[in-house]
């Protein structure tokens, strides 16, 4: 690094133009795929296309090596580019959606999907991905769902961590390693009505407890950017919130890095009403805290005539510069303005082998066996398997964001991936879109027609069914989050031969799954599993791997229920029967409560948990010192009582009893994968902090309150086992 000196000294020499184009952050191609902003020039801007600061989507290693050298050679500083894009899941070989990476639970996996995408990226002369989306996600009908790893705090913390880290290893101007940007701040996820882009009424309970701890973990973790939310939080846009991005970021959590909107949406400000022409937004959103613009220029046109004005400081505007520079800097890119970018690197890099082999492993721990009877799975080579269904022989395993960068011709499909098994296929019936289903095409009643006689013929049916790719992602919202009808006639129609149905569900939300699963004698959840995604779900079909991949995610009964999930706060009038009553939370004609719960997730054996277990039943705070020293230990004897070794994702949830300010009914603040053998039994031991045991009460900060907690342990959010224990003192 050329430090601080030499980033003031830079500074001191750019012209305010060049500061404002510095912030800018331009369209990297144009759809004829010549360079936007270096051989055209975006907005016909000659001087903004020299000194633009960023582009965003170009990559490749020669076009940036090239890109690169005459972005210098234009600049009058010399000042490099920075070549931003989405790495989201992947760059080249592609994991499985975000949310199948949660549903892993398994940090120590995500983080080295990361480090794969960072290098598979950087080699290709990316710098800096937009990842990850540490939004606490509630409602399945939003689209961006695919793009979340659920519902939960805790797990989103260690998940955004993770992410982190293997972007970023211990520094980012290191071989092989990019910057990460966190996004979006705050409350995308909580959207009114899952509809994408909309309003967002949020207090500071819920902002404090459930909202930021995801993005404070991406924070801890040393994330060297963060990326505003489109929506607006209580009224106010949160591209031009000085008290989310100035207060709360940059003040309470302790940001100190680069600020870049999302696209376009500094101008976005007018349309929401809260800025009367772009002029006004930029100067809203620079005085908030934006350092860069995405894709529009309202900076580069009106920050003179807003410094010349007053109504931005040139303090303003040097402090967005020196965040920017010294990002690029710590990159490495006034030394070395190419960093990693290597076409033979790319070569040996881009879905090799190991990455494959990763890719592979992450899409079997991802799939989440639902529902397993009749001896359904594995599937035995003696059977003759009917593989029918619109997904059984498609390459569409990548969601929106993964194709970004990957390929969909590089997918395994399900049925290469068991052509050592005797399978007739059949594709059942058509993947309709959302963009179409008026399109001419063998009808659906035929495909079935061929598909019924295909199962009629085997002994078993493996059914791969799910949502088209763009039915989960940006703008991706729905009303009904079920099955389109097509795929459920030929559900009902394979199911009529009376052989037994295996049916695997790709998705990337949520899904209502009552008849599916009623009519399966088993069902595996495989969400876009990726480039390995057949060979995946193959490892957990055939026995080679068992499944241990556990719901992010609350599954409902209807989409009527969502917003749905387990840490929801109680209420005066519970329904504990597990049945409509009348008088009591629910709704009319449907059983309370989820169809799957968070945390549910079946395996290929049993195991059996003891009661659980406390150190203590009555502890006193000031016995103790610290936040994060553990007060007592909750424990459980875990067996496996089947006839296979298999991992059980043991589960440990905290619940305050009674507070200032009411609690969840529960809240996960713990859990361990544990690998046992047949007949294998062990301890699991869980330390309980004051940490755990805290929460944010507006006026008051972080409080520990005194009283009566209960621990529970168990398999997932609806366990019934627990032990209670008493806290004295607090603060």
């Amino acid at each position: 690094m050329l430090g601080k000196k030499y980033i003031a000294d830079l500074i001191g020499q750019m012209t305010l133009l060049e500061k404002a184009a510095e912030m800018t952050q331009l369209w990297g191609e144009n759809p004829d795929g010549t360079l936007m902003g270096i051989l055209r020039g975006f907005h016909e801007k000659e001087h903004l296309s020299a000194n633009a600061g960023s582009l965003l989507g170009f990559n490749g290693a020669e076009r940036v090596l090239e890109a690169q050298r005459l972005h210098i050679e234009e600049n009058a500083h010399h000042i490099p580019l920075l070549f931003m894009t989405d790495v989201i899941h992947g760059y080249k070989t592609i994991f499985p959606s975000v949310l199948g990476l949660g549903a892993t639970w398994n940090p120590s996996l995500i983080e080295e999907s990361a480090a794969v995408a960072a290098a598979e990226a950087a080699v290709s002369g990316v710098h800096v991905t937009f990842s990850p989306m540490a939004d606490l996600v509630r409602d399945a009908r939003w689209g961006r769902v695919v793009e979340s790893t659920g519902e939960d705090p805790y797990l989103n913390s260690l998940c955004a961590a993770a992410f982190v880290r293997g972007y970023q290893g211990d520094e980012i101007g290191a071989p092989l390693h990019i910057a990460s940007c966190v996004k979006h701040f705050i409350g995308y996820g909580a959207v009114e009505g899952g509809r994408d882009y909309d309003s967002v009424q949020l207090g500071d309970y819920s902002l404090y407890n459930e909202y930021l701890p995801a993005f404070q973990a991406a924070i801890d973790a040393g994330c060297e950017l963060l990326m505003p939310a489109f929506n607006t939080v209580n009224g106010i846009p949160c591209t031009s919130s000085r008290r989310l991005l100035r207060t709360i970021l940059k003040g309470d959590m302790d940001f100190q890095g680069t600020v870049i909107s999302d696209c376009t949406a500094i101008c976005e400000l007018v349309a929401h009403g809260s800025a009367e022409d772009n002029a006004h937004a930029a100067a809203l959103s620079l005085d908030a805290g934006v350092d860069i613009e995405m894709v529009s220029s309202t900076f580069y046109e009106n920050l003179e005539r807003l410094v010349e004005t007053g109504e931005i400081s040139m303090q303003q505007v040097d402090g967005a510069v020196e965040r920017i520079l010294t990002l690029k800097d710590k990159l490495g890119l006034f030394e070395n303005p190419f960093k990693d970018a290597d076409p033979e690197r790319e070569k040996e890099l881009h879905l090799c082998p190991g990455h494959r082999a990763l890719a592979r492993r992450a899409a079997a721990e991802a799939l989440v066996l639902l529902k397993n009877e009749n001896c359904a799975l594995p599937i035995k080579k003696s059977e003759r398997l009917a593989l029918i269904g619109p997904f059984a022989d498609s390459r569409k395993l990548i969601d929106i964001w993964g194709l970004v960068n990957g390929k969909e011709t590089d997918c395994v499909t399900l049925r290469s991936a068991l052509e050592d098994y005797k399978t007739d296929y059949a594709q059942g019936c058509h993947l309709w879109n959302l963009r179409d289903m008026d399109e001419e095409r063998l009808p659906d009643d035929e495909l079935i027609a061929q598909a019924v006689e295909t199962a009629a013929r085997s002994d078993k049916i493996i059914l791969v069914l799910g949502e088209h790719p763009d039915m989960s992602s940006e703008a991706g919202s729905r009303t009904e989050i079920t099955l389109p009808e097509n795929q459920l006639k030929l559900l009902q129609s394979v199911c009529r031969t009376g052989k037994p149905v295996v049916t695997l569900i790709m998705n990337g939300r949520p899904m209502v799954l009552n008849e599916v699963a009623a009519s399966s004698d088993a069902l595996l959840v495989c969400w876009f599993p990726g480039t390995e995604g057949g060979n995946g779900i193959a490892d957990i079909l055939t026995g080679r791997c068992g499944p241990s991949g556990r719901l992010p995610m609350t599954f409902p009964r209807a989409t009527g229920q969502v917003p749905i999930y387990y840490n929801h706060l109680p209420t005066g009038r519970p329904n504990t029967t597990g049945r409509y009553q009348p008088f009591a939370n629910g709704y009319i004609g449907i059983d309370p409560g989820p169809l799957y719960p968070f945390g549910y997730g079946l395996t290929y054996t049993d195991f059996s948990y003891s009661p659980v277990s406390l150190s203590a039943a009555e502890i006193t705070l000031s016995d103790h010192s610290g936040p994060d020293e553990a007060l007592l230990t909750a424990s459980v004897t875990l067996t496996n009582t089947g006839a296979i070794s298999g991992t059980e994702t043991v589960q440990l949830y905290l619940q305050d009893m009674a507070g200032t300010l009411s609690r969840p009914v529960r809240m996960l603040k713990g859990f361990q994968k544990i690998v046992l053998e047949p007949g294998e039994s062990c301890t699991v031991t869980f330390p309980i902090t004051a940490k755990m045991l805290e929460y944010y009460i507006p006026g008051k900060g972080l409080s520990l309150e005194a009283g009566t907690f209960r621990a529970y342990i168990g398999a997932h959010a609806q366990c019934s086992a627990y032990q209670e224990f008493h806290l004295k003192g607090g603060y």
